[in-house]
């Protein structure tokens, strides 16, 4: 799920390849992360799109690579977990980064 984010997820797939029925798959997934394989592939979208922010990219690019249609979906997505449009929180994580002093 990692490695392939930006693709649409098939839970059914998924069951599939760890020999179990979509319901079963569903269950165990949420008992080992407390997230459903949805809000999980959801939640490494949008780490994925902090990093790539980083780049000062623009914002609804990012959303593109990271597999969403809709940027204002993504913008609202982004905003819920971390608290600040996208924009915004990469261009403060950016000056974070080139404020703070590099270590001798």
């Amino acid at each position: 799920m990692r490695e392939h984010y930006a693709e649409t997820l098939r839970v059914a797939d998924l069951a599939a390849l760890a020999r179990m029925s979509p319901a079963s798959f569903h269950r165990h997934f949420k008992a080992v992360t407390t997230m459903t394989p949805v809000q999980f592939q959801k939640q490494v979208r949008l780490h994925e799109a902090r990093r790539l922010l980083l780049g000062a990219g623009d914002v609804a690019g990012v959303g593109y690579a990271i597999g969403y249609e809709s940027p204002s979906q993504f913008s609202r997505d982004y905003r819920r977990l971390f608290g600040a449009p996208p924009g915004r929180d990469g261009a403060a994580i950016r000056a974070r980064l080139t404020a703070e002093p590099t270590l001798p």
